[in-house]
């Protein structure tokens, strides 16, 4: 028998479990995970999902080379870093200042891995198949959304900001890609790639702790997720109804324009899919981390409770089948 997606997704024993944290804050349980357990888990999915695609990389080379697709689609999701953060800052500022929509449109340029990972195990679930190697486009798809938001506060900004330290190039580049988040993610997939260069036993040595484990972290990881949303839920009401708009309607537009994207460069529809949840999803750690420190002026309440209390739980929940039935329909108008 046929299942609904959205309810075969809802039934996902990750989503599942970021409902049941959901849940609790909204029926006042006192559950709660201690607090170095989320960072320690969060650390883990960067490691393992960082490690594992720079061995499928290292495998797509060792079996076909820089194909046509690799590197046209890595081009493409730097490309769609660069531009979604330019879109969202240019109708953000029909109603912020230059701070705000700077950080908020950082925020939504860059990426949110967890929701790639939903999205794998979703295709798992669906059995679709899709490359190792769009990992690095996870990868590369998180620093060049902050260097715009910066960029975009350092020359846009007026000339005499205060209570706040020059942007030098240096400054922008160091809390783009040593922010402790990217750092790991893009480490991991290097060395990842390198031992499957190298050391084929230290991989056999890895399997356990980055394939067996991950499920299961990525469900204890999403039930904290899901009790920090649904406290950041009250937050929305001092956003106003245009940023709420925004903060559905945004990941929406990137998806149809990632779709499109996606279809001219012929991707197979999980990689289609991983393609457009990457420019559907929206950072609530690296860019809040960038932009707390290099820019205090914005309000930090805007771009996470935004970001992780409506846009993470949307994709997470609904999102991700909605843009597979996105994907599937412009492929069936234009088939490959």
């Amino acid at each position: 028998m046929a299942v609904n997606p959205i309810l075969q997704n809802v039934l996902a024993p990750p989503v599942l479990f970021f409902l049941i944290g959901a849940i609790a804050v909204f029926f006042k349980s006192d559950l709660e995970i201690p607090a170095p357990l989320p960072k320690l888990f969060s650390l883990y999915l960067l490691l393992a999902i960082g490690f594992r695609g720079g061995i499928e990389i290292q495998n797509e080379i060792q079996k076909s080379g820089l194909s046509d697709e690799v590197l046209p689609t890595l081009s493409a999701a730097i490309f769609m870093s660069l531009i979604i953060p330019l879109i969202g800052f240019f109708i953000l500022r029909y109603k912020f200042n230059v701070f705000n929509s700077a950080a908020i449109a950082a925020a939504y340029g860059s990426i949110s891995a967890v929701t790639f990972i939903s999205a794998e195990s979703f295709l798992d679930s669906q059995n679709i198949d899709f490359d190792g190697f769009m990992v690095g486009a996870l990868a590369l798809m998180e620093s060049p959304a902050i260097i715009v938001g910066l960029l975009l506060v350092k020359f846009a900004a007026p000339k005499n900001r205060p209570n706040s330290r020059k942007m030098h190039l240096r400054a922008i580049l160091h809390e783009s890609f040593l922010n402790g988040s990217v750092y790991l993610l893009l480490s991991s997939l290097i060395a990842g790639f390198l031992i499957a260069s190298i050391d084929h036993s230290g991989l056999d040595k890895m399997e356990p702790f980055t394939k067996d484990l991950f499920y299961g972290a990525e469900c204890f990881f999403l039930l904290d997720m899901g009790i920090v949303a649904a406290q950041r839920l009250p937050s929305l009401k001092k956003a106003g109804s245009f940023l709420i708009g925004f903060a559905i309607f945004m990941p929406l537009f990137n998806a149809l324009i990632g779709v499109c994207v996606a279809r001219f460069l012929s991707l197979g529809t999980g990689n289609a899919l991983l393609f457009v949840v990457l420019c559907a999803s929206a950072s609530y750690l690296a860019v809040p981390a960038a932009m707390r420190m290099t820019v205090p002026e914005a309000r930090s309440s805007y771009y996470i409770s935004t970001t992780l209390g409506l846009t993470f739980p949307f994709n997470i929940v609904l999102g991700i089948p909605i843009y597979m039935s996105l994907v599937k329909n412009i492929y069936s108008l234009y088939p490959l």
